[in-house]
C-alpha cells in the first residue's frame, strides 16, 4: 500500500437532501410520528439514491420541534465506513448549534432512527449529548431483512442510555421502517458488512 498518508477527509448529505433542506425545515415536526415518518422517508430515499444503507437520522428539539439537522447514511457516497445516518445527523446538529455537547445549558435535543442504532452508533449517541433517543424499533428483523451485521449489543442497552439521563422511546413507525427494509434486501443494492463481506441483496 504506497498511497500517502491521509490527512483529513470530509463527508457530505447528497444534493436532493441539501436541495430539499428549507423546505423540510420549514415547518416543526410536531409529534413523534411526523418525525419518524420524515425519517423513514428519507431511509427510503437514501438507498433507492445509491448513497448507502436505508437509514436516516434527524435532530429536532424535543418541545418545538424544531429541526436541528438531518442525516442519511452515506458509507457508499463517502467510501468511510463510520457515516452512518446517526453519526451525519449528530455530527451535523454539533455543528448547527456551535458546541459538541448537545445537552449542554439544558438543550432538550432529540434523536429520531429509523431502528436501534448499530454498535457504532450506539456510542456516538451516548456521547453527543442528546436527552432523547425515539427509534422505530429493535430486534433481528433488521439484520434479516436487509443483510447487515449491526455488531454486538449489550441486553440493558436502553438501560444503559435511560442511566445517563437519555430518555428512549421504540416502536413510532415501525411498520414503514419494517417495509423500508424489505424493500432494500429484496433489491440488489449492495450490502456492505466488513471482512470481505460485502454482497448484494435480494434475499
Amino acid at each position: 500500500m504506497d498511497a500517502s498518508l491521509a490527512t483529513d477527509f470530509s463527508a457530505s448529505l447528497p444534493s436532493w437532501l441539501v436541495d430539499d433542506l428549507a423546505t423540510l425545515a420549514a415547518s416543526p415536526l410536531d409529534t413523534p410520528e411526523d418525525r419518524m415518518r420524515l425519517v423513514n422517508e428519507l431511509a427510503d430515499r437514501n438507498w433507492r439514491a445509491g448513497n448507502g444503507g436505508p437509514f436516516a437520522a434527524i435532530v429536532v428539539d424535543a418541545a418545538s420541534g424544531a429541526l436541528v439537522s438531518m442525516g442519511v447514511n452515506v458509507v457508499l457516497a463517502s467510501g468511510i465506513t463510520s457515516m452512518h445516518a446517526e453519526v451525519m445527523a449528530l455530527s451535523l446538529a454539533q455543528r448547527a448549534v456551535g458546541r459538541w455537547d448537545l445537552g449542554a445549558g439544558g438543550a432538550d435535543l432529540e434523536l429520531i432512527v429509523n431502528w436501534r442504532p448499530c454498535v457504532m452508533c450506539y456510542g456516538a449517541t451516548m456521547w453527543s449529548g442528546v436527552r432523547r433517543l425515539t427509534i422505530a424499533g429493535e430486534g433481528a428483523e433488521l439484520e434479516r431483512l436487509t443483510g447487515f451485521d449491526e455488531g454486538p449489543m449489550t441486553e440493558d442497552w436502553d438501560g444503559e442510555f435511560e442511566r445517563r439521563g437519555i430518555k428512549v422511546s421504540v416502536g413510532v413507525g415501525h411498520d414503514d421502517a419494517i417495509e423500508v427494509f424489505r424493500a432494500y434486501g429484496a433489491s440488489d443494492a449492495v450490502v456492505y458488512n466488513a471482512r470481505g463481506l460485502t454482497e448484494t441483496g435480494g434475499a
